[in-house]
């Protein structure tokens, strides 16, 4: 652990699971094992861990709506030593416009209650929030998330 704080390692990672409710806490708990070698805030922490609960929590109910089961990959990576990336794949119906589903309050599901505040929420605990889709093709998220790491301490 101590050569980890010592020097830069980028460390990628990648999984994939189901796009399955259940996968979202497996989701949240690769993340915190990623971030685990890392000594995070428990803000830092806390932060990520909801940034991909509400990613994921997206592909699984819009990404592959009356498609049946479909794969999540989530890729981590410190693409700074003080700066993670964690990109959040889909390969399902995509996004007709990124621009408005960005919109806080817009939902497609405002007949089920949805609050339209997903990707709100991932701007508000990540540094930096990017989107690309493509209907019928899927939808890519990568999170920037800044973090208080010194290392040598």
């Amino acid at each position: 652990m101590q050569n980890m704080k010592n020097s830069f390692n980028n460390n990628p990672v990648k999984v994939s699971f189901e796009a399955l409710p259940e996968n979202q806490s497996f989701a949240r708990t690769v993340v915190s094992g990623y971030l685990a070698l890392l000594d995070p805030t428990v803000e830092e922490l806390t932060e990520v861990k909801t940034a991909v609960s509400e990613a994921v929590s997206n592909c699984i109910i819009h990404g592959y709506e009356g498609m049946g089961q479909g794969l999540i990959e989530m890729e981590l990576e410190m693409i700074a030593p003080d700066k993670l990336e964690i990109k959040i794949t889909d390969y399902g119906k995509g996004i007709e416009d990124v621009e408005k589903a960005m919109e806080p309050m817009f939902s497609t599901e405002a007949d089920n209650e949805m609050s339209g505040m997903g990707f709100t929420v991932m701007e508000s605990f990540s540094d930096k929030v990017q989107v690309t889709s493509e209907p019928e093709k899927g939808t890519v998220v990568v999170l920037i998330k800044n973090l208080d790491i010194y290392y040598g301490r």
